[in-house]
Formats: structure tokens, C-alpha cells, sequence
């Protein structure tokens, strides 16, 4: 019987010691490590730009710029942007995770002539069952910008079917000289303002976008300067 009051306090201490650590946590995540990872590799003015496509929602709640340098000119590194999608060219990030979602990611190394032609309304595929971004505007060489403005025609986890979801996705080729360029990445996203749907965005949409999105941009990298650097390779023999 003596145990019983030793217990509860060691109890009670135990609980307050984690909900001080939980807090802690989330105050870290928000002050530290959600605005370096909405703006992973980006510079302050690339971060803050006006990038075309971006007035297709004029008020969104949620902004995420994340950019990279690579070694290699932007035709160089269009036609990897260019075939991205499930069943095409893939998006050249953890497949693992990809499958755990229940898609079948296959990620080229090689670039896919027969992929090479992407135009306004067509869409991306995101889906084995053919979901997809619609394309709303292609600049050659330089911009892609992927937009979805639609109600929610089933429940998807809290949002539930009515609810409204508007999202741009743009990746812009931004040359530095003749053999560099900047890509950047920005998706914009807007929703009905419930809380459990702002919840599951910020909990979990926003990390595990930038999971994946850090290492697609890692992927294309490595692509497109492989493959640059065996076509410079090959123009000095």
C-alpha cells in the first residue's frame, strides 16, 4: 500500500516529463525545422519569387520552395522533368516508400524518347489507377506547372468528398551560365479550412512531401549530370 503514492508520483513526474519533451519537440519543429525544410535549398530570393503558375491560387495556405544546382544546361535536364509519372519515367525517389503507398514505381535511369512530349491538359499520372496532375502550362526548357483545382469526389483519410483542394506543382529551369542551372520546386496548396484537415497537412503531408521531393531533386541531379557529363565526354573524344 506504501507503493501506491510513490508510484503515482513517479507516474505523474513521467507524464510531465513527456509532455514537456513532446512540446518541446513540436516547438523545435516549428521554429527550426518546418521553415529549413519549406525552402531546402533554396536562397532567400528564390524562396520568396513570383514563379509562373503560382497565381492559379492567389491565397494559399500553404507555400513549399525547395531548389538545387546542377551541372548541366536545361535541355539537358528538360526531358527528365518532361517523362516524370507513374508508369512513365517515375519520380526518381524512394521506391521503397512509393510501394508502402501501394504504388509501382519504376525510376529511369535513361532518358525515354517515346516520353519526350508533354503539353497543356495533358496529365501527369501520380497513380497506378491513372490519377494525375493536370498540366496547365509547359515552356519548353524552362517551366512545367502541374495544377488541380476540384472537389474531392470521394473521402481521402479526414477530407471528406465535397470538400475543396487546390494544388500547383511547378518545376522551373533557371540557367546560371552556359553548363550550370538552378531547378527549382514549388508546390502551393490551398483546402477547406477544417482542422482536421489543416492537421494531417501540416503533420504529415508537408514532412513527407519534402522526404520524397529532396530526394527526386537529388535523383534528377544525378541523371542529368551523368548523362551531360558522358555527352562532354564523348564530344572531346
Amino acid at each position: 500500500m506504501t507503493d501506491s503514492p510513490k508510484r503515482a508520483s513517479f507516474l505523474s513526474s513521467f507524464l510531465a516529463t513527456l509532455t514537456l519533451a513532446g512540446a518541446g519537440a513540436i516547438g523545435a519543429y516549428v521554429a527550426f525545422i518546418r521553415p529549413w525544410h519549406l525552402r531546402w535549398g533554396a536562397t532567400e530570393e528564390e524562396a520568396k519569387r513570383p514563379l509562373l503558375g503560382d497565381s492559379l491560387i492567389e491565397n494559399a495556405k500553404l507555400q513549399a520552395t525547395h531548389a538545387i544546382s546542377i551541372h548541366a544546361p536545361p535541355e539537358a535536364i528538360w526531358p527528365w522533368l518532361v517523362q516524370m509519372g507513374q508508369g512513365r519515367g517515375g519520380f526518381y525517389s524512394y521506391e521503397w516508400i512509393e510501394r508502402l503507398l501501394g504504388l509501382y514505381p519504376s525510376n529511369a535511369n535513361h532518358i525515354i524518347p517515346s516520353l519526350q512530349e508533354l503539353h497543356a491538359a495533358d496529365a501527369v499520372p501520380l497513380a497506378p489507377d491513372g490519377v494525375g496532375l493536370p498540366v496547365d502550362i509547359v515552356v519548353p526548357n524552362r517551366t512545367i506547372v502541374m495544377h488541380a483545382d476540384a472537389p474531392i469526389q470521394a473521402r481521402i483519410a479526414v477530407m471528406q468528398a465535397g470538400y475543396y483542394r487546390r494544388v500547383t506543382w511547378t518545376f522551373h529551369l533557371e540557367p546560371i551560365d552556359a553548363t550550370n542551372t538552378r531547378l527549382i520546386e514549388r508546390w502551393r496548396a490551398d483546402w477547406e479550412p477544417t482542422f482536421a484537415n489543416t492537421l494531417v497537412i501540416r503533420a504529415l503531408l508537408e514532412p513527407g512531401a519534402f522526404i520524397m521531393e529532396r530526394r527526386m531533386l537529388l535523383g534528377i541531379k544525378a541523371r542529368a549530370e551523368r548523362a551531360w557529363a558522358m555527352r562532354e565526354w564523348t564530344n572531346g573524344q
